[in-house]
């Protein structure tokens, strides 16, 4: 389940295709083209282009073109990757393991490829077709991103909600690149509920939860992935606390199965 972690990672491979023109797009899953988007328009506004710079907000991959000569001044393209797909270059993936996918080479899994000069490609492999590609996407939709969030746009993000905290944290808006295995993590970490009220947490609560949910990412990207965390193999019927050996509780929270410990979270 690509997170900001994945995403993370994920840009970094997309490095490898800067400075590189775009000679062909292959789009062939019309319904993987969000926004209007057609497969001859992507080509009509990439094919002749290179990728100038690879960024991320969030769980969403931006790629700027530009002409040949030129340092910008073309579309940016922008990917998501849902809960199944995977970014590969070259036929290099940028991650070893994605959990809830599959890691098998599958060509009819490729929903849009952008042809490279001189051979090699980025392409997008999404079994469940839950990602999509777009053009210039709004990035002030999205929040502050979870690897940079400051404590205070953290608290401001909390602040005055009664929705769970963990809802608040999968706002995109709010924060950009909390996934549920993230925010399952660190509220574990922190040891907060996450089905308390966002605005009830106190300052100093907000600040152990920043401290934590920084860690969480630190640490989970030097790992390899969002499924590597302290808590993810309790997160079954039968898992107990790594903390107090408190059998964990099954939750729907903010719309996504939730566990936790019912001892340390608060």
């Amino acid at each position: 389940m690509p997170e900001s972690i994945e995403i993370e990672l994920y840009r970094r491979l997309a490095e490898r295709a800067l400075d590189r023109r775009v000679v062909e797009v292959d789009a062939p899953d019309a319904w993987f083209l969000k926004g209007g988007l057609t497969g001859e328009g992507l080509a009509h506004a990439v094919v002749g282009r290179r990728f100038t710079d690879a960024r991320r907000i969030g769980k969403l991959l931006l790629l700027d073109t530009a002409l040949p000569g030129q340092e910008g001044g073309g579309p940016t393209v922008g990917l998501r990757f849902g809960m199944t797909g995977r970014l590969l270059v070259d036929g290099v993936a940028g991650i070893d393991d994605l959990q809830y996918s599959s890691m098998r080479d599958e060509p009819a899994w490729d929903r849009v490829t952008f042809r490279l000069e001189g051979g090699g490609d980025l392409r997008i492999r999404d079994p469940r077709r839950l990602g999509g590609v777009q053009l210039d996407p709004d990035e002030g939709r999205l929040g502050p991103d979870v690897l940079s969030i400051a404590p205070a746009a953290l608290r401001d993000a909390l602040a005055g909600s009664t929705a769970p905290v963990k809802a608040r944290l999968l706002d995109q808006a709010r924060v950009a690149g909390v996934g549920n295995l993230i925010a399952d993590e660190a509220l574990w970490r922190a040891g907060v509920d996450p089905a308390r009220p966002a605005g009830s947490l106190t300052a100093a609560e907000v600040r152990r939860l920043h401290k934590h949910l920084r860690t969480t990412v630190d640490e989970l990207m030097l790992r390899g992935g969002s499924h590597t965390g302290d808590v993810y193999h309790s997160r079954a019927a039968g898992g107990t606390c790594p903390k107090d050996g408190t059998p964990m509780i099954r939750r729907t929270v903010g719309g996504r199965t939730t566990w936790s410990c019912p001892r340390h979270q608060r």
